[in-house]
């Protein structure tokens, strides 16, 4: 070939190599300054979203993003995103989604432009929430003061614990406007129910179910159905109500037997739930509703004092009620296979005497934790494992897991059919099979993730109140569509 027809083709090269090369650049000089007036700002947004300027920016302390959430008005909330060496300070799942942001770092004080969650909470009578633990507050005073955790109403212990995150969320929500409470800043509490993004429904119906739901002395209503009533003649009446029918609320109800007689009429509200085992799909179901953990009961392992695969001689743990109904029958299957094998704790159980206490010690000295499928899908057993770091099988078809769009639950659990389970075999071949460095993983991740299942106050970043905020933020995105498609032609009927 000549050399003018090589000239034309290395100049065609060079063109083209130089135009990409100030592409690139140009690129980088706009996403370096955040020039909001030459990118669109909604594109703009998802490439701080996706992490974009990130790896462009990699000394920036700082970007605001806004994230819009259900309102009545066209609100916005600002979540600081820090970026440093060029990573976010989040963390992400397996399926790569954020959690644990860093609006929920601890802060002093937290205002409505940081707060990812914007929540009004119904100044209920103390009926209803913290006189059910014995708080009698002065006559014009609904909520205690929870600026000392020492002078705090305390909840029952016992199994009671299992289902109080309606106490942990309300104080959660009280603190956020209590002055030198060092906390997250997930969710703050509004005054104006305007301004929210949903309405809490401060219940406590677990405590309520556990302490009244039987009749005492000369009672025709029992104290729980009572509060129940009062509860929904007080929502259907109230205009935060009327507005979205409900859909904007949020009720906890995590005991399966808790809002028996209300839980039909304030179906459309957003529940807080162990699992939908006794409820109807158009009640409850995945779509709106918050599956929450239960609270464990036995301590808590401290990382460091976490007895390795060597160290836990018992294969397989279990301790509970052995005879069930409904679809727990498996349970008394799986004890007869597995009651006499040398290595194997399958042992009825109760929290009376020293249960707990021999509960947490078989647990933390034992590789895998039976999580099996009792009256309901789910049990507090399988958070009682997570925090004995005792690597948990799931023997329950129908069970809802907490967090699971963000948590991938097969990198700490093993998972099991009930129809293989109880083949003669399947199941001690199966976790024999898992090998010591296999199992290891899967511990090590256990020390991971127990933060997420943890309740306390003050709560802390990613711990399971801040968790649950998140999640109920997930759906409001949901919340709004629903609403605006059934708005499609109703407010212009109203006008005929």
């Amino acid at each position: 070939m000549s050399e003018k027809g090589i000239f034309p083709s290395r100049f065609l090269f060079y063109i083209i190599t130089i135009s990409m090369f100030l592409l690139i650049l140009s690129s980088m000089f706009l996403l370096q300054f955040g020039n909001t007036s030459l990118i669109p700002h909604s594109v703009f947004k998802l490439i701080l979203l996706n992490g974009t300027s990130g790896y462009l920016k990699p000394n920036v302390n700082s970007e605001q993003i806004k994230l819009s959430f259900l309102s009545s008005q066209s609100s916005q909330v600002d979540a600081q995103v820090p970026i440093k060496n060029g990573e976010s300070s989040c963390l992400k799942s397996s399926y790569g989604k954020k959690m644990c942001a860093s609006w929920q770092q601890k802060v002093e004080s937290c205002n409505t432009d940081q707060a990812l969650l914007r929540v009004y909470m119904y100044d209920l009578p103390s009926e209803f929430h913290f006189g059910l633990l014995g708080w009698k507050g002065k006559s014009s005073q609904t909520w205690p003061d929870v600026s000392n955790p020492n002078r705090m109403p305390s909840y029952p212990g016992g199994l009671n614990l299992q289902h109080s995150m309606e106490y942990w969320l309300t104080l959660d929500l009280l603190s956020s406007n209590t002055p030198n409470v060092v906390r997250p800043c997930a969710a703050i509490r509004v005054k104006n129910s305007s301004q929210a993004d949903v309405i809490f429904v401060p219940f406590f119906s677990s405590l309520s179910y556990n302490r009244h739901s039987k009749l005492q002395g000369k009672e025709k209503v029992s104290v729980n159905k009572m509060l129940q009533n009062k509860l929904v003649q007080f929502l259907t009446t109230r205009d935060e109500w009327k507005r979205y029918w409900g859909k904007d609320h949020l009720i906890v109800a995590h005991h399966p037997n808790s809002m028996l007689d209300a839980r039909e009429k304030l179906g459309s509200a957003m529940f807080v739930l162990a699992d939908f085992g006794r409820y109807p799909t158009e009640i409850a179901n995945l779509e709106k509703d918050i599956i929450a953990p239960y609270r464990h009961v036995v301590r808590t392992i401290p990382p460091a004092d976490s007895a390795s695969f060597d160290k836990r001689p018992i294969l397989v743990f279990f301790q509970g009620a052995i005879y069930r109904k409904d679809g727990g029958a498996i349970r008394q299957e799986l004890y007869y296979l597995l009651k006499d094998e040398k290595d194997v704790h399958f042992a009825f159980g109760t929290i009376q005497g020293n249960g707990v206490n021999q509960a947490g010690q078989g647990m933390s000295s034992s590789k895998f934790c039976l999580n099996i499928a009792g009256d309901t899908p789910s049990s507090n057993r399988l958070f009682d494992a997570i925090v004995s770091h005792c690597v948990p099988v799931i023997i329950s078809d129908e069970i809802e897991l907490p967090f699971e769009d963000v948590i991938d639950y097969s990198e700490f659990c093993v998972f099991v059919r009930a129809s293989d389970a109880v083949k003669k075999g399947y199941l001690l071949n199966l976790l024999r099979g898992i090998k010591r460095d296999q199992w290891t993983k899967m511990w090590e991740k256990l020390k991971e993730i127990v933060r997420h299942f943890q309740y306390q106050y003050p709560s802390q970043p990613c711990d399971a109140v801040d968790m649950i905020w998140e999640a109920v933020a997930r759906k409001v995105s949901s919340v709004r569509f629903r609403i605006h498609r059934e708005n499609r032609y109703r407010r212009f009927e109203q006008i005929k």
